[in-house]
């Protein structure tokens, strides 16, 4: 230990408040789970204890855990669940296992942590199931919908009758009205397919991005006095879904990433498109005067 410089001290501190932290976030998302991903978290909860232990006897301190990214990361796990969190845990822990190799040659415990995080990682993939998880074909069923229908009504609403509030109003009733339609449409697809996965629940996934979605896109319609600037603020809101469940997808499923992403963009901005210019032509050619 006499060979450690300063610089790598500091290092080495912080891989042992990493290990510490993700002891605790570990530790405290076992209690969540039951049955074998419950014994695997709290293995690698203990084992990442371990290893602070063995930084510890380079540094000489026990700094504690970071307060902040337990709180980010447990709240990850409860708003978007555990799998998602733990997942960009992981990704994160990447490059701390490429860090632990680069300093292998002046601490020998370095390569055999990271060959156990490598293993944590593996033994993660194979057996995070949640249920949720289950049910993010209801839920993209939910968003691509709502999605592609919503900023086309809207986009043809706002050509054809130009007023914010109409819009607004319009938008809501079709958008309330197509999530019932669109959850009692999964229920009975999910019903009559007889699989795995619960229609009642599936119906209720399914409704709840559908619903939100509306909300997100039919909101600025209410707040904004221009009806075109609300259009815009709309298909921002739109292009915001789309990232976000684009990257969530991604995660979740080891999927990439842009191809998601520039499909259901290419697919629900393409659709507002010819809705702006069938709205345009309803306004300029029947008989609406509003």
């Amino acid at each position: 230990m006499s060979d450690i410089s300063p610089e790598m001290q500091r290092r080495i501190l912080v891989f042992q408040r990493t290990e510490i932290t993700e002891h605790h976030i570990y530790q405290r998302l076992a209690r969540r789970m039951d049955g074998k991903n419950r014994e695997v978290l709290e293995r690698i909860a203990l084992d990442e204890k371990r290893h602070a232990g063995v930084w510890q006897r380079y540094t000489g301190v026990d700094p504690g855990p970071d307060r902040f990214m337990m709180f980010f990361y447990l709240m990850l796990a409860f708003v978007f669940g555990i799998t998602f969190a733990i997942k960009i845990m992981e990704r994160n822990e990447e490059s701390a296992e490429a860090a632990y190799g680069s300093i292998a040659d002046i601490v020998p415990e370095a390569s055999q942590i990271m060959h156990e995080e490598e293993e944590h990682e593996k033994a993660l993939m194979d057996l995070l199931n949640e249920e949720r998880l289950k049910y993010i074909g209801s839920m993209v069923l939910g968003l691509n919908d709502a999605l592609v229908e919503l900023t086309g009504a809207l986009a043809g609403f706002t050509f054809a009758l130009a007023d914010g509030r109409v819009v607004g109003v319009a938008g809501l009733i079709t958008g309330v009205a197509a999530t019932l339609s669109m959850g009692a449409s999964e229920f009975l697809s999910q019903r009559s397919e007889g699989g795995d996965l619960n229609p009642l629940k599936a119906a209720i996934y399914t409704g709840i991005a559908y619903l939100i979605t509306v909300t997100l896109l039919v909101a600025p319609f209410f707040i904004a006095e221009n009806v075109y600037f609300a259009l815009l603020w709309s298909l921002f809101h739109a292009l915001l879904v789309i990232l976000f469940f684009s990257y969530f997808v991604s995660v979740v499923k080891d999927a990439p990433f842009r191809p998601a992403f520039l499909e259901m963009a290419a697919i629900s901005f393409g659709v507002a498109a010819v809705s702006f210019l069938i709205g345009l032509a309803a306004r300029r050619f029947l008989p609406v005067d509003i």
